[in-house]
């Protein structure tokens, strides 16, 4: 099966989707990865729920990706007196570093690190920004702030500190916890949640060594300081707005998307694009306009893949916003526009690996060919040839499930499992067999192949053929 599209679809499961008939409904209407969002649920229920995934592309005979998305060190008000509290504008606060506040004068905040980093005139959100303050004194073990924008707040909401850079530990006990369990599970991909720059990466890389893939998800102001550095220590990027829209103007928020997208098909990096897409139909079983605009320029921004959270984890109507989402996605890309966009937007050759992934892709289209083949031990030939966003069919022929599945959030790529060819031509043989059995090419009909010589060897990719179908 090859979808009618190249963009992918990653949908978060959760109480609403969980069920096997209702991971093969979402599946079924255009899922091709699954979201695990291990700030909620224990391990018993996620065991589940990757045991029913994996039985699901078992029964399909497509690869299904998995990606466990980390909490991190996520930073909330401890517990405040009476339970909540309504703060004026003005008003002066004082924050405490505290996890219960024994009077309603000050606001609990259990993070000493922040005590230690933040300075005067930084700003304090609280609540996804419903709430805000600006630091105006800073003592020993106490904070004073003026509220900017008054509101309520209630014991263990969430803080945003979009002026700071903390000296957070970027995995916590947790994170370490559910990260063993991930990769013991075989999980796909993993995110790591607050990256703020490069170097954050080093400790979770060491001990993913290779088992998965590490997605860096962008939320904090600091990491777009760093982004070109990011980008190249990690495996794939999130944009992950919701956060990232809190603590920068909302107006920046749509040309850092671009910017960052742009990145990461220069250096051959999937990128998705996450939060509130369409975050209306957690209650609706239709989209806003506004939503099914964004999830366009996304598209027309080249994202590799949108992704669903509380729509289809929590939401009244997960299948039918996969389904809205599928939709959108088609008509965007069957618009003439878009492969102009994708065309202008194409970077130049960085490597001579990129040069030949190029090459090929161009030649293909030149031919009309039926697709694009690619023999790739470790998916980076595949990646190469999605960046240049080709409007031809890509077929990533691997023999390790582990890239095969990784490629289900890769733009374009179909993977496939091949353990039989011995040698190049067995190789072209096998990748024939694969396309007529995928696209059902007519005789006369040109595919282009892009492998290595010597065959089987990781990296060395070299070759570009055109096969004609007789």
């Amino acid at each position: 099966m090859i979808r009618e599209r190249r963009a992918k679809i990653v949908a978060t499961v959760g109480p609403a989707s969980a069920s096997p008939f209702m991971l093969r409904s979402l599946f079924n209407k255009g899922v091709d990865t699954f979201r695990l969002n291990f700030s909620h649920g224990e391990h018993d229920i996620h065991a589940t729920t990757i045991a029913a995934i994996r039985a699901l592309e078992s029964e399909v005979g497509v690869p299904i990706g998995i990606l466990q998305d980390l909490q991190g060190p996520k930073i909330r008000l401890g517990r405040i007196a009476g339970g909540a509290r309504i703060l004026d504008r003005h008003e002066k606060v004082c924050f405490l570093p505290v996890e219960t506040a024994k009077d309603d004068t000050c606001l609990p905040l259990p993070h000493r690190e922040i005590f230690a980093a933040i300075e005067l005139g930084h700003r304090v959100f609280i609540d996804d920004g419903r709430v805000r303050l600006r630091i105006t004194d800073k003592q020993a073990g106490k904070l004073e702030a003026e509220v900017i924008e008054g509101g309520k707040v209630s014991d263990r909401k969430g803080v945003n500190l979009p002026d700071c850079v903390l000296d957070l530990p970027v995995l916590t006990e947790k994170d370490r916890a559910d990260l063993e369990f991930g990769l013991a599970h075989g999980v796909d991909w993993v995110a790591l949640s607050f990256v703020q720059k490069s170097s954050d990466l080093d400790e979770i890389a060491r001990i993913i060594d290779g088992r998965a893939g590490l997605i860096s998800k962008i939320e904090k102001p600091s990491a777009l300081d760093g982004i070109d550095a990011i980008i190249n220590r990690s495996d794939a990027i999130m944009i992950a707005r919701g956060d990232l829209g809190v603590e920068i103007p909302p107006e920046d928020v749509p040309a850092r998307q671009k910017e960052i997208i742009a990145l990461c098909r220069r250096a051959c990096r999937p990128v998705i694009v996450a939060t509130q897409m369409l975050e209306s139909m957690t209650a609706s079983p239709a989209p806003t306009r506004a939503e099914a605009s964004d999830v366009a320029t996304a598209i027309y921004d080249g994202a590799d893949a949108v992704m669903l959270s509380a729509e289809s984890a929590t939401g009244a109507y997960p299948s039918e916003a996969v389904e809205v989402m599928d939709r959108i996605i088609r008509s965007t890309e069957s618009h003439a526009f878009y492969t102009k966009a994708m065309t202008a937007s194409r970077e130049p050759s960085q490597t001579d690996a990129d040069a030949i992934a190029d090459t090929g892709a161009t030649l293909a289209c030149a031919l009309h060919a039926k697709c694009i083949m690619a023999y790739s031990m470790s998916g980076l030939t595949g990646l190469r040839i999605a960046a240049r966003r080709p409007k031809l069919p890509l077929i990533v022929m691997t023999r390790d499930q582990s890239v095969s599945r990784r490629m289900a959030l890769v733009w374009g790529a179909r993977s496939v499992l091949e353990a039989t060819a011995e040698d190049y031509d067995s190789m072209v043989e096998t990748a024939r067999s694969e396309c007529q059995r995928l696209l059902a090419p007519n005789v006369g009909d040109k595919m282009v192949v892009l492998s290595g010589v010597p065959f089987g060897q990781v990296g060395s990719t070299n070759n570009i053929r055109v096969a004609t179908f007789r």
